[in-house]
Parts: C-alpha cells; structure tokens; sequence
C-alpha cells in the first residue's frame, strides 16, 4: 500500500483519475487500508505498480515476486 500512497501523492488528481479508471469513487480509494483482492489487478494495470508490491499477502494469486539480482 505504501507504494500506492506514494504513487497517488506524486501529482495532484491521481485519486481521480485512478478511481475512473477502475470504476470506484476517489473517497473509495482513500478509505482503503490495502487494496482490495478483486482490484489488484485493475490497480496494477492503472498505475503501472506490480501486483506483488500492491499485495505481498496475495503473492500464490498474482504469481511469484521477481528475485532480484545481487
């Protein structure tokens, strides 16, 4: 969710925007303690934020988190 936060505090209307583009109301948005399991996806698709940064918990759901090279 943080980065989400982050995402949606970088410019002025992203809550807006975000909330048109997957078909809630921005007070839905900022009413959200972690993005809810049936909107990760649109999320991801609207933001560009990978769904394992959206949900970690929901990692087996939206595939494996990349390994990151060392």
């Amino acid at each position: 969710m943080e980065k989400l936060k982050a995402y949606l505090a970088g410019e002025r209307g992203r809550a807006t925007k975000l909330a048109v583009a997957i078909g809630v109301s921005p007070s839905a948005i900022s009413m959200w303690d972690q993005v809810p399991a049936d909107r990760v996806g649109a999320v991801s698709k609207a933001t560009g934020i990978p769904p394992h940064e959206l949900r970690s918990d929901l990692a087996d759901i939206f595939g494996a988190v990349p390994e990151r090279a060392a």
